[in-house]
This record gives structure tokens, C-alpha cells and sequence, in this order.
């Protein structure tokens, strides 16, 4: 089993950052991709990001390419996700999720609990 905890969350402006972590309960390095995933209200869960469990691949939707940046410390067994010039589009809960993320399909082995993104215009 592997719990993961998202933080970084909150409220900004249009054109803010924020930046996500999610910290995994154990070693994630070996086993998974990581990634993050949206729920906007009247919206189904729709993929952000994904980096592969090596590092060295990394994957986007097309609405947040050149504005976010996934990245993870397999040291500290946590994934990040840096997220600059905000829309209000934007606006979602995001979750973690580790499993096998490189390319879609996406198979999900565990979620977070979610944490709530808001960008105000």
C-alpha cells in the first residue's frame, strides 16, 4: 500500500503560481509513474502531468504545456508540480496519483485525497 498526501494548494490570482507536493508514504521510485490529475465542478477527472518512475520522461496536457512543471525527488519520495501564469480554467481540485502514467491509458494504483486549486480573475 502506498499513501499519498498532496499540499500546496490555496487561492491566487490570474497570472499566479502555485506549487503541489505530494509526498508518498513509502519508495515510489521503482514501481510507479507519478502524476496529477484535475476534477473541475460539472467536469469528469481529466489528466495534468506525468513523469515517468525513472525521471527521465515527462508528459502534459495540451492546455498546461509551457505553464507547469512536474518533477520528483525519489529521495524524499515526493512529486511536485509547479504551476505558473494560472488561468481561472485552472480552477480544480488536483490529485496525486502513482501507477502506470507514462502515456494513456492510464492505469492508477492510488490516489490521493485531493487538494483544492482556485485562481481568481
Amino acid at each position: 500500500q502506498v499513501q499519498l498526501e498532496e499540499s500546496g494548494g490555496g487561492l491566487v490570482q490570474a497570472g499566479g503560481s502555485l506549487r503541489l507536493s505530494c509526498a508518498a508514504s513509502r519508495r515510489t521510485s521503482s514501481n510507479y509513474d507519478m502524476g496529477w490529475f484535475r476534477l473541475a465542478p460539472g467536469k469528469e477527472r481529466e489528466f495534468v502531468a506525468s513523469i515517468t518512475w525513472s525521471g527521465t520522461s515527462t508528459y502534459y496536457r495540451d492546455s498546461v504545456k509551457g505553464r507547469f512543471t512536474i518533477s520528483r525527488d525519489n529521495a524524499k519520495n515526493t512529486v511536485y508540480l509547479e504551476m505558473n501564469s494560472l488561468k481561472p480554467e485552472d480552477t480544480a481540485v488536483y490529485y496525486c496519483a502513482a501507477g502506470r502514467l507514462g502515456v494513456s491509458p492510464y492505469f492508477v494504483d492510488y490516489w490521493g485525497q485531493g487538494t483544492q486549486v482556485t485562481v481568481s480573475s
